[in-house]
């Protein structure tokens, strides 16, 4: 995985005297992108929980954002997801690295949280206070299935019970 940024216009608060030029159109790295931005050219909240339901769609899947095809057009993470979820096909979305090591109750709140994220309007997404309180769920589902499990390998995690207090220790942060 390698970190992305989009500059919707952070670059130009740190324009200098030497910079001959300096962008006012916003830009981003293709898929993480939200289709409203690209047909109408407005940025909203919106736009950004778009974004971070493609970064959770990520680490899930284990899946880059977009993948350049030979041809030069790109296939989007987001629509090789959304058959399988319609599909309830869940362990086929889930990264193969994980070799089946997850609760799948958790994963498929993660899963759903991901895709409420991506939903195609802003007005259908959630606002980042109610993102962090269901991954927060997500994660009290995961540990609570680590400890009361018999069987590991259906829900063990490589998060501690630590992780979980420390989680606990955040309020539910609001939407900027």
């Amino acid at each position: 995985m390698e970190a992305k940024i989009a500059d919707f216009g952070l670059s130009r608060a740190f324009a200098n005297d030497i910079d001959s030029h300096v962008s006012t159109r916003p830009a981003g790295t293709v898929g993480y992108l939200d289709p409203e931005f690209q047909s109408s050219g407005n940025l909203t909240k919106g736009s950004d929980i778009y974004s971070f339901g493609i970064i959770l769609l990520e680490l899930i899947t284990g899946q880059p954002a977009a993948k350049r095809q030979p041809n030069n057009t790109f296939t989007f993470l987001l629509q090789w997801v959304t058959p399988k979820v319609k599909n309830e096909n869940i362990k086929s979305i889930i990264d193969s690295r994980v070799q089946g090591k997850y609760s799948v109750d958790s994963a498929g709140k993660f899963l759903q949280v991901a895709m409420s994220c991506t939903a195609p309007t802003a007005s259908q997404r959630p606002d980042i206070s109610q993102v962090v309180y269901e991954l927060r769920g997500c994660l009290e589902l995961e540990m609570s299935k680590e400890v009361t499990s018999d069987q590991p390998t259906n829900s063990s995690s490589s998060m501690s019970t630590s992780a979980l207090q420390f989680d606990s220790d955040f309020s539910i942060l609001s939407g900027r």
